[in-house]
């Protein structure tokens, strides 16, 4: 990435949760047979998709059980109530049944950043991760979401105590990662709120904006200033170090590529995405993995219900 910074070559990435498997390339060798992407705009796809017509949704979810999810919560909440972190994001794999495959999700969906790898799983991520482009780093963490249609939603979730401090805790922990690679770094919005339609209807989503300037030479650099910052602030919690340890305590899986980062260069400017909504094959079945922040204020059976809620695709 840092050679290819320096010489203003593009290249599309891959990072999974633990950078246990990176996958660096340039877009000219990427063959769309094996994988495509449209990441805000930066795309390998040809045509309209029309091959994919788009078709009813027949979406069916085997959640994990509320005693499977509360014991895992419990582990957490032990942790935040022993002092171990103030934040942890708790995530699940549900298995699901659909009549769509994964090529069909990826042409159907509405997203700005989207991946399908052939055979393995597609991706279709509302929320950017960093964005480096004319000498300043921007980061966008998302925490807080409420189903749309609920009376007086979007006053409930700005002024819900457990989602405010929620998101302050990744705001600063993002506001600290961006200082070891930046300076000047600032909070340039804080809590907006963005819509999102999908199969189950509508959802809001709480982001912010986060901006620092980066050092003359960061072209150079992009590998490094990146791998500084992951894993992403937003899908682990504060600490970063204790909290991904108690995240490997709790879950009753693996993460694999869910929640690392894909993204672009494209030779002056570097975009990414964390790798949320998320449906992966496994074998023959399908898993949809998903989660959410949780903190001392966090409620059993509320969490457990956004675990599923995110369970969608956002397809309309």
């Amino acid at each position: 990435m840092n050679r290819s910074g320096l010489s203003g070559r593009p290249f599309i990435f891959i990072v999974d949760y633990k950078q246990e498997h990176v996958w660096v390339e340039e877009p000219d060798a990427v063959d769309p047979e094996e994988l495509l992407y449209d990441l805000n705009g930066f795309t390998n796809v040809t045509g309209n998709g029309k091959q994919y017509p788009k078709k009813q949704v027949e979406w069916e979810t085997e959640p994990v059980s509320f005693e499977t999810y509360s014991r895992s919560f419990q582990t957490v909440s032990g942790h935040i109530h022993a002092g171990n972190s103030y934040l942890v994001n708790l995530t699940c794999a549900t298995p699901v049944r659909t009549n769509l495959t994964l090529k069909e999700i990826f042409y159907s969906s509405q997203a700005p950043y989207r991946l399908w790898l052939r055979d393995r799983f597609v991706i279709f991520s509302p929320e950017i991760f960093v964005r480096m482009e004319d000498g300043f780093i921007y980061s966008y963490p998302m925490k807080g979401t409420i189903d749309a249609s609920r009376p007086d939603a979007r006053e409930r979730i700005l002024t819900d105590k457990k989602e405010e401090a929620e998101h302050a805790t990744i705001v600063d922990l993002i506001r600290n990662d961006l200082s070891q690679v930046a300076s000047d770094v600032t909070v340039s919005r804080y809590r907006y709120i963005d819509e999102l339609e999908t199969n189950k209807g509508r959802l809001l989503q709480v982001s912010s904006e986060i901006r620092g300037k980066l050092p003359d030479d960061w072209k150079a650099v992009l590998g490094t200033v990146l791998f500084s910052l992951l894993p992403a602030g937003s899908i682990t919690g504060a600490p970063k170090k204790k909290t991904m340890e108690i995240i490997d305590e709790a879950e009753t899986y693996r993460r694999g590529f869910y929640t690392g980062v894909m993204g672009y260069f494209d030779g002056n400017r570097l975009d990414s995405a964390v790798m949320i909504r998320f449906l992966e094959q496994e074998g023959e079945r399908l898993l949809f993995k998903s989660g959410g922040g949780i903190t001392s204020q966090s409620d059993l059976q509320s969490e457990y219900n956004e675990m599923k809620q995110k369970v969608y695709v956002p397809i309309y």
